[in-house]
């Protein structure tokens, strides 16, 4: 048979069917998968900032704290009157009236000004706890997770005996032969029970990290063990620990909180929202604006670090972040 003289047609079109196609200079073919390389490449911090910020809770939870710190460190300008001047017994209980919202304490006080001057013995309580153990537990975790050895050995022992005693339990048995408790007094001693756990998490973080490629490369270019240590590990091994601070933060307020209802946290003249809510056992059901304000405000401040740290979580944590 004579071969055919018309060209193989695309399959599913007829032979004679004609067919156009444009010229190579009609039609440019852009490279759609080049590398933008005039952005900046963004860090773990960075998309953990861009996490943040869409969440209506980081927004929330920071202006409340916003809030508490700035009344912590000038009450004065929420409050215009001391709260021990003009505390008048005829005043026991009362309601509120003008210039007093709140109400009065049982010896006449303004549970406002109370309030608002209380905040800061407690908030300084749980930022010197929180920064005295995150300090501790991360050099202590580092180095017994990355030196590994004898030094893992006895931290890990060490962890585990004060791992077996509560932090409110051990500072009760403290406290109550400490002749001078003060802010500073009650950070210390809960510090002293509190590290471990963040010590732990630090450990296994940096364990994690030292198994790591740009650990190998370091090892082999031969870069010492601390440098490897400060400049490499402890940047990529430090996000879980900046999450279990910020929820420890408010566990250390409500443990001092704790402490002073029973009896034996911050000096009976320090103002806190621990002392008030001690001191209003006895009218809690005569008069309970004066346990409810307070403990208002302690609610309010713990839950806002909460929800702080819950945000930071997931956003420094995506996997976390996928199974909600």
């Amino acid at each position: 048979m004579p071969s055919s003289t018309v060209p193989d047609a695309p399959r599913g079109t007829r032979p004679d069917q004609e067919h156009f196609v444009a010229a190579l200079e009609d039609t440019p073919v852009a490279p759609l998968d080049k590398l933008d390389e005039s952005q900046k490449a963004r860090s773990t911090w960075s998309d953990a900032w861009q996490a943040m910020r869409r969440r209506p809770t980081f927004w929330i939870s920071s202006a409340l704290i916003l809030l508490v710190a700035l009344v912590a460190i000038f009450p004065g300008l929420f409050a215009s009157a001391q709260p021990n001047d003009g505390c008048e017994l005829g005043n026991s209980n009362g309601g509120p009236e003008a210039g007093h919202p709140l109400g009065f304490t049982f010896q006449g006080c303004d549970i406002y000004a109370r309030v608002i001057f209380g905040t800061q013995a407690s908030v300084t309580v749980g930022i010197l706890a929180t920064v005295l153990v995150t300090i501790v537990g991360i050099v202590v975790g580092a180095l017994a997770g990355y030196y590994g050895g004898f030094l893992d050995a006895i931290v890990s022992r060490i962890g585990d005996i004060f791992f077996a005693v509560p932090t409110v339990l051990g500072a009760i048995v403290l406290l109550s032969v400490l002749p001078d408790r003060t802010p500073v007094t009650i950070a210390l001693v809960m510090s002293i029970f509190a590290w471990p756990q963040i010590a732990r998490i630090m450990r296994g973080a940096v364990l994690t990290a030292s198994n790591s490629d740009y650990v190998t490369a370091s090892v082999a270019l031969g870069v010492s063990k601390f440098t490897i240590l400060v400049r490499h590990v402890l940047p990529n091994a430090i996000a879980p620990v900046i999450v279990i601070a910020t929820v420890s933060l408010g566990t250390f307020i409500v443990a001092e909180a704790t402490l002073s209802f029973l009896g034996i946290g911050l000096g009976e003249g320090i103002m806190s929202w621990g002392n008030d809510i001690g001191d209003a056992q006895s009218t809690i059901r005569t008069a309970p604006q004066v346990l409810l304000y307070p403990a208002a405000a302690l609610s309010v401040t713990v839950l806002s670090f909460l929800m702080l740290g819950d945000v930071v979580r997931d956003a420094l944590d995506p996997q976390a972040r996928a199974r909600r």
